[in-house]
């Protein structure tokens, strides 16, 4: 089957030791079976230090230092894997991050998370998600679905990507044809489930208590807001298998991108990034949320 990814893709490079916000620092770093069993086997030179820094019971995974820092980053914020072996030395997440891959009945989708600041970068800066572009083929078959998926979601960017239409409208037009928007519960209630949600920086849960789903929007963060949102959608309601299941996803998106604008102030990228990292990647998080807007 074939495999797409939107336009602005092909733009991602990641910044390495640029990265103010190192993917090798705060994660656990989980190492699929293939990689696990190279690493094992590894004895000499630098291979016989990424043996001795997995843990291999249970799901294999590096055993971080102080401060959550992956064993293999160097002091300047390279990887001492890649330095030493290369690339194809690394695991899948090492190698993948920041992708994301998704299903649908077209074939396979790859996308970049909002959690990499690079990739924040090009997507909020960005009008091109509503142009799709085809990498190749990969293995596997289209997942079918009771639903169009792709179909909803192009109509959705076309509405947000129409600079005649007030953005306050847009957001209007697609709570009420979809039926759904986070004024299901108030703000205040919203601030409660926000505060019971778990935070890898706790500093975030203060930071998500400014939360308001007023749709007012400062003219500077339409843009932003748009392509957040055309994001989110991309990332969350493609592999939808149901009307009802493409419902609870698209007010996932949908509060998502009011959370954006609820703390934005002068940064909104790295407000982006924050509640990817917080949100999306933690998959407890993304489905605490997503609850609310079930039947």
């Amino acid at each position: 089957m074939k495999l797409y990814a939107p336009k602005y893709y092909k733009d991602f490079v990641c910044i390495a030791d640029k990265c103010r916000h190192s993917c090798c620092i705060g994660w656990e770093i989980d190492i699929d079976d293939k990689t696990a069993k190279k690493y094992a086997a590894l004895k000499d030179g630098y291979g016989k230090i990424i043996k001795e820094s997995v843990d291999f019971e249970d799901t294999p995974h590096f055993k971080l230092k102080e401060n959550d820092r992956c064993p293999h980053l160097s002091e300047s914020g390279l990887c001492n894997i890649i330095l030493n072996l290369g690339d194809s030395c690394l695991c899948d997440i090492c190698r993948e991050h920041p992708r994301f891959y998704n299903y649908t009945s077209r074939g396979k989708e790859v996308g970049l998370g909002m959690s990499c600041e690079a990739a924040a970068r090009i997507i909020l800066n960005s009008d091109e998600y509503t142009e799709m572009i085809e990498l190749g083929k990969v293995n596997g078959e289209p997942e079918p679905s009771e639903i169009d998926t792709i179909a909803l979601r192009e109509k959705i960017y076309s509405l947000l990507s129409d600079d005649s239409v007030p953005y306050t409208e847009k957001l209007q037009t697609i709570y009420g044809a979809f039926g759904v928007s986070p004024s299901v519960h108030t703000d205040a209630e919203w601030c409660e489930i926000l505060d019971s949600l778990e935070y890898l920086d706790e500093a975030h849960k203060e930071l998500f208590a400014k939360y308001s789903s007023d749709i007012s929007t400062p003219r500077q963060l339409e843009k932003p807001l748009s392509r957040a949102l055309a994001y989110f959608i991309y990332r969350h309601t493609s592999e939808a298998y149901d009307e009802a299941d493409f419902i609870v996803s698209l007010g996932f998106c949908l509060f998502a991108e009011r959370l954006i604008a609820s703390i934005a102030s002068d940064n909104v990228e790295e407000s982006a990034r924050i509640i990817s990292e917080e949100l999306e990647y933690s998959e407890e998080n993304t489905e605490a949320i997503k609850t609310h807007f079930g039947s």
